[in-house]
């Protein structure tokens, strides 16, 4: 696996992106949420009427580099996106966010 981006580098893309596009204005909770469920559709379209074989050929195809695979990578960075902007949109601190939901999962279950 690479280096991993830190939220501040993603966003900061994610929002040079966006003003040379003029799309700042745009980027509001309800937009971004609707834009975030556009995303995790198009990623869901990859494995949609696939049964778990038909998956885990893909995935071991995509060792060598296919096409798919990527293109189920490239959706995944797009929800991350969508997801961290989100959130700072919001003022949502999603580190604490993550650790407090993960408390809440180990006290109910």
């Amino acid at each position: 696996m690479s280096n991993s981006m830190d939220t501040a580098a993603v966003l900061a893309a994610f929002d040079e992106i966006a003003r040379r596009r003029d799309w700042q204005s745009l980027h509001t909770p309800k937009n971004l949420a609707m834009a975030l469920s556009v995303e995790v559709a198009e990623l869901c379209r990859h494995f949609q009427w696939r049964d778990d074989g038909e998956v885990e050929r893909m995935l071991q195809a995509g060792e060598a580099g296919s096409v798919e695979v990527e293109s189920v990578a490239a959706e995944l960075a797009d929800i991350q996106m969508y997801l961290l902007k989100l959130a700072a949109v919001m003022d949502i601190d999603l580190d604490k966010a993550l650790a407090d939901k993960i408390a809440e999962n180990r006290r109910r279950f």
